[in-house]
């Protein structure tokens, strides 16, 4: 069974409430504090919320306006992409720790994938909320690969690595197929930076975005029941 088809385990009621999305600062953190813990992450990405650490000890939720969104018919694949798609193989969450902490190395410019947020996320991934698509080489070797949350029909892009030449896109690529297969069908990557909207990303309102977003957690394996 493929992990898109799996319910994933519902947590205990979140203790902390959220503010309205819609009236946060649009290039500033929404709210600031609360905790990692499996049923505030899930509910934080039902209200259009994603964490980031803000100011090394706190936890910034932030719900950017314009917001940036992959639509799945306008990913643009190149000639030379679709070459690369036959050098790798790609799975599903086999190896989702690994993912998170390639896409957290210390390395790399603008790091913000701390321990805290590898040890959440693999609670999250555990309960079949979070998600990796990984992308291996000919020689059995992870060389690139993405993780995010899937609610429903939403899927919540968080990051992505490379170490071979479009590792990370032809990761990107079968995640778009397979949401597409699977009935997913907003790809929320947060900001539309030029990387990702040479692959087809769009900034939309922040209020376009919530409406999108209440339609696709209304679907399968959005709430619990």
């Amino acid at each position: 069974m493929h992990p898109f088809q799996r319910r994933p385990i519902e947590p205990p009621p979140c203790p902390w409430a959220f503010p309205d999305p819609r009236q946060a600062d649009p290039e500033g953190p929404a709210a600031i504090g609360a905790d990692l813990k499996p049923a505030t992450l899930v509910a934080a990405y039902r209200t259009g919320l994603f964490p980031m650490p803000f100011r090394r000890r706190s936890i910034g939720w932030w719900s950017p306006d314009p917001r940036g969104i992959m639509p799945l018919d306008a990913i643009r694949v190149s000639r030379s992409l679709r070459r690369s798609r036959r050098r790798f193989e790609i799975r599903f969450d086999t190896c989702f720790i690994d993912v998170m902490n390639a896409c957290g190395d210390p390395r790399r410019p603008h790091g913000w994938i701390t321990p805290d947020f590898i040890s959440a996320y693999g609670d999250l991934h555990r309960r079949g909320f979070a998600h990796s698509v990984e992308c291996f080489d000919a020689d059995g070797e992870l060389v690139g690969g993405l993780y995010g949350v899937r609610v429903g029909a939403l899927f919540a892009g968080e990051s992505m690595f490379h170490r071979a030449t479009d590792a990370s896109k032809v990761a990107l690529l079968a995640l778009v197929d397979t949401m597409v297969e699977h009935g997913l069908w907003l790809l929320d990557v947060q900001w539309s930076t030029d990387h990702l909207a040479s692959l087809g990303a769009v900034a939309i309102p922040r209020s376009r975005y919530l409406e999108l977003l209440a339609e696709a957690i209304s679907g399968p394996g959005s709430q619990p029941g």
